[in-house]
């Protein structure tokens, strides 16, 4: 799971702003909409963040918000925003963290891993175990890949087909 650490609101210039934005950081007189639009981009967030399903949003030693992350899409200078939703009381995540101490200890970053039990999400290859992080059972993203391969034949007519059909974004 994902933990950032809030500052308190400042204002922002918001033609500078790669979201447009015209503040960020915490406030408690902001509403969970204005709190997940300030907040929900542009951060550095590194490789495991790909991995993760959930956010916590935390300040002064309380977690504020839980989200659900639909996608991390990239901004300018290589930070990344995140879409997804806000939780909301009756999810076992909000219910776990929000209104909590927070549960990693703070440190000069704002952006922490922890590993939770909470949230967990069936194996992407439809074996139906459970992951808490990432999309795949260990070993499970190989085997989701060759029953998909098998399906067109060996390793190179998957290759030749995959060939033949896609195009990228530039036309090739």
């Amino acid at each position: 799971m994902i933990h950032i650490t809030l500052g308190a609101r400042r204002y922002v210039n918001a033609q500078e702003d790669q979201l447009g934005r015209s503040i960020v950081g915490f406030d408690p007189v902001m509403n969970d909409d204005a709190l997940f639009h300030a907040n929900r981009g542009c951060w550095v967030l590194g490789e495991r963040a790909e991995k993760e399903r959930y956010v916590l949003l935390s300040h002064e030693g309380e977690v504020r918000m839980a989200i659900e992350i639909d996608s991390l899409v990239p901004v300018a200078g290589g930070r990344k925003a995140i879409e997804g939703r806000y939780l909301t009381s009756g999810h076992e995540v909000y219910d776990a963290y929000v209104g909590k101490p927070t549960p990693v200890e703070t440190i000069r970053n704002p952006i922490t891993y922890f590993d939770s039990p909470l949230g967990a999400r069936a194996c992407y290859c439809g074996c139906g175990e459970s992951v808490t992080s990432g999309w795949f059972v260990i070993g499970h993203d190989q085997r989701a890949l060759h029953a998909r391969i098998s399906k067109i034949g060996t390793v190179r007519e998957f290759i030749d087909w995959f060939d033949s059909t896609y195009v990228d974004a530039t036309g090739e």
